[in-house]
């Protein structure tokens, strides 16, 4: 099942996440933007033509040749960053804007960031955003338009304007993460790319 981005309290998504430069220590960068972003410039491709461009076909063969499933926790993030250096050539120019990983903290109250591509996040985020309503759900999370998440939602950057999350699982189903899109576009993710995206996960090892 794929969770729809509109909650039926939007309260309950506080402060999502505070900025951090790609390369500076977790936690050290500026604070995120507050508030719904602004209505912003498309970037010109039809968002309801999107994941006709996204070849998820070929992205899942490409994920299955990366290897046997992870078995260490480093291997798992040479892993992420393989998957996430694999996806963003082939879905930037689509409209996606950054993607990444985000990894529980071990008491999972925090969602602390992995292997991203191309420009700065931000870690570690609370549970109550898109990411963390993911990872509990454990089922992918399309948001067609952030700002359905209420006023109270925060952006690395606030020139983003949807977003797709989807879970890690391990194989007995337990969640560790989540891989995160997010796009300038309202619109710009739908089910077929949750779909395609999950079967990127588990072609790579990173999901069962």
């Amino acid at each position: 099942m794929v969770v729809h981005g509109r909650p039926a309290t939007p309260a309950r998504f506080g402060a999502e996440r505070a900025a951090v430069p790609a390369r500076e220590p977790l936690g050290a960068g500026p604070m995120c933007w507050t508030g719904a972003p602004p209505v912003q410039q498309s970037s010109g491709m039809p968002t309801d033509n999107l994941e006709r461009t996204r070849d998820y076909k070929s992205l899942t063969a490409r994920a299955s040749r990366l290897g046997s499933a992870p078995r260490t926790p480093a291997q798992r993030e040479q892993r992420m960053q393989e998957l996430v250096d694999l996806l963003w050539p082939a879905l930037s120019p689509t409209g996606v804007s950054w993607l990444g990983f985000y990894i529980a903290s071990a008491d999972r109250g925090a969602m602390t960031l992995a292997a991203r591509r191309d420009k700065p996040a931000c870690s570690p985020i609370g549970m109550h955003g898109a990411c963390g309503r993911c990872f509990l759900s454990r089922e992918p999370l399309v948001v067609r338009d952030v700002r359905d998440l209420g006023e109270n939602y925060v952006a690395c950057d606030p020139r983003d304007q949807s977003e797709v999350v989807l879970p890690c699982l391990e194989p007995d189903g337990t969640p560790w993460g989540v891989l995160d899109l997010d796009s300038f576009d309202v619109g710009a993710f739908t089910d077929a790319d949750a779909a395609g995206l999950a079967g990127v996960l588990r072609a790579s090892g990173l999901s069962a």
